[in-house]
């Protein structure tokens, strides 16, 4: 049956077809004014109502009729009560009916009465899931209607939400506001299994680290030309199909808290690249924990403002348990979670819950920045200014995966592989880390609260092959000897036993042989280790210039044995090859 377009007034929504409306139906604050005709021919739900109404009605009227029948005196204040009681039977002639709970609200009601009326509904990701499930409680099945309106948005779902990922997250938050009768449904699972099948064939390479601020990055790189000043299309469709790939990233922390759960669960439970979960995860923490990226200190959403600390706690201690336990190929990555970091000491989060992020860290230490450990402190029982043993803890699991690493490279070599798989794998990141301690324990030195044992011990815990030259090292422990004028000369001792002499660069030992905060004994070793690196110095100079006549001897020599053998050649003539020429291929 078709119909005039409806129009909706203030709280009353009227179809205007030129004829009077007969029902009454209420949805939320808004009342609807239609026909019984065009619903009851699309619901089985609103039918039942509509008959039930209209034999309760039915009944009222007649007991009525009976009342007024027995009554033989009527005055004239009665007739006036009777004629209001007769306006108010012919009101009763349209049925009002009220739907308590409807899924999706007036909104979703209004696109389903359009359908029942014949008019064209635009069916969108985001409205799709509510008018599903409006149309299971309205009970518009292809038994009561043909080609009814459950039948129409399953088409929808299959054939436009499901195969995109993008529409499928829309679809999902959309879910939140009829959870209840979509997860009876299926519909949730069935649209986390979607995203997460096309998940799995996204390729992490695609776009940068982190989603939001790789981002900014391809736009600016973008805008730069190409070598020779012409911008190609294929950068453009690049750039086109990163963004498209991060937006998807950036819908995903939309879901709400328990959804984004069930996701990731489901994510992690399939075989996918952890880089994909580490991305997911990231991006939602960005969204609503202020902290987590240098660049965005503040929360990126009025969404993330009202969250309380507690919510606020709980979604971190969700975000660091759901982290991969692989090691992440980005700095950017770490960055990250040292930002985590941060704010599950701010947030006093559990102690497993920080002490997992610290080993997530410490796998991948080699590619923080001296910035990243500069972590403040805020423990009142810490008087120093920077959190040491948060950083050692760090530095120990680090060193605890070295030689897990270091024991697989030995297995490795047993079954026959490279000798130097051990080293390949163990040196290049362990000297990364000893350049990055001795910035830090020169950045710490400072302190003046800092006591020696402390600096002392996480000036040890690297082994020795960690530093090739100790001028970093011998930095801090000055830096240190500076700042604490007042510990004694033991100490003092202590604090440069860390350093080892021998390895030293000339410069470093002239600077220290002159240095008077060092003590006696430490000038000593360093005097004693210059004279043998000058005398090493002279040594050598002295072979090289015994041994640069020699050479220039045997290299005449060979010339002329050389010469003699060409002329040797050029006198023989005959059949034969010449000497140093070349014989002719048969």
């Amino acid at each position: 049956m078709a119909a005039d377009k409806p129009s909706s007034k203030g709280q009353a929504w009227f179809c205007a077809t030129g004829l009077p409306t007969d029902i009454i139906i209420e949805v939320d604050d808004m009342t609807f004014h239609l026909h019984k005709f065009p619903l009851i021919s699309k619901s089985r739900k609103l039918d039942q109502l509509i008959e039930e109404q209209g034999r309760k009605s039915s009944t009222v009227t007649v007991a009525k009729q009976k009342q007024r029948e027995t009554e033989t005196e009527i005055e004239e204040e009665e007739t006036e009560e009777y004629q209001e009681q007769q306006d108010d039977d012919e009101e009763g002639d349209r049925y009002r009916i009220s739907l308590q709970g409807f899924p999706g609200g007036s909104d979703t009601f209004e696109i389903a009465a359009k359908f029942c009326y014949g008019v064209k509904i635009d069916l969108s990701s985001s409205t799709i899931v509510p008018l599903r499930c409006a149309a299971e409680f309205l009970e518009m099945t292809d038994e009561y209607s043909e080609d009814n309106l459950i039948s129409k948005t399953e088409r929808f779902l299959s054939q436009s939400v499901f195969k995109s990922l993008k529409e499928s997250i829309k679809a999902l938050k959309s879910c939140e506001s009829v959870m209840t009768l979509a997860e009876s449904l299926g519909i949730v699972q069935r649209l986390i299994d979607s995203i997460v099948s096309r998940a799995s064939s996204v390729d992490p390479t695609l776009f940068g680290w982190p989603v939001n601020d790789g981002a900014i990055e391809a736009k600016g790189a973008s805008t730069q030309a190409s070598w020779n000043g012409i911008e190609t299309g294929l950068r453009r469709k690049a750039l086109a199909r990163t963004n498209n790939l991060e937006s998807w990233f950036e819908d995903l922390a939309l879901l709400s808290l328990p959804l984004f759960k069930r996701f990731i669960s489901t994510l992690k439970g399939r075989d996918l690249n952890p880089e994909v979960i580490e991305i997911c995860l990231m991006c939602y923490a960005k969204k609503y924990i202020p902290g987590t990226s240098r660049s965005n200190r503040k929360p990126s959403s009025s969404m993330a403002a009202a969250i309380s600390e507690s919510e606020r706690r709980e979604l971190l201690e969700t975000i660091i348990s759901n982290l991969p336990l692989e090691k992440t190929r980005s700095s950017t990555a770490t960055q990250f979670l040292f930002g985590l970091l941060r704010t599950a000491n701010i947030l006093n989060a559990s102690e497993p819950t920080k002490t997992a992020l610290e080993k997530k860290i410490g796998f991948q230490l080699e590619q923080a920045t001296l910035d990243d450990l500069l972590i403040p402190s805020y423990s009142n029982l810490n008087e120093t200014l920077y959190d040491v043993d948060c950083i050692e803890r760090i530095l120990g699991y680090f060193l605890d995966g070295l030689e897990e690493r270091s024991a697989a490279g030995i297995e490795a070599e047993i079954e026959g592989n490279d000798d130097n798989i051990i080293n390949s794998s163990r040196l290049p990141s362990l000297m990364l880390v000893g350049k990055l301690i001795d910035g830090y324990l020169s950045e710490i030195a400072s302190d003046a609260n800092l006591k020696p044992d402390k600096f002392y011990n996480l000036a040890i815990s690297l082994p020795d092959q960690a530093r090739n030259f100790d001028d970093g090292l011998y930095r801090a422990v000055d830096v240190y000897l500076k700042a604490h004028p007042w510990i004694p000369e033991s100490e003092r001792e202590k604090i440069c036993g860390v350093l080892n002499c021998q390895k030293l660069t000339l410069e470093a030992c002239t600077h220290a042989a002159q240095n008077e905060r060092l003590p006696l004994r430490a000038v000593v070793q360093v005097l004693f280790f210059e004279q043998l690196q000058l005398r090493h110095a002279i040594a050598g100079t002295l072979l090289a210039a015994e041994a640069a006549p020699m050479n220039a001897g045997r290299l005449s020599e060979t010339r002329r044995r050389r010469g003699r053998g060409r002329r040797r050649g050029r006198g023989r003539k005959g059949g034969g090859v010449t000497w140093g020429g070349r014989q002719k291929k048969l």
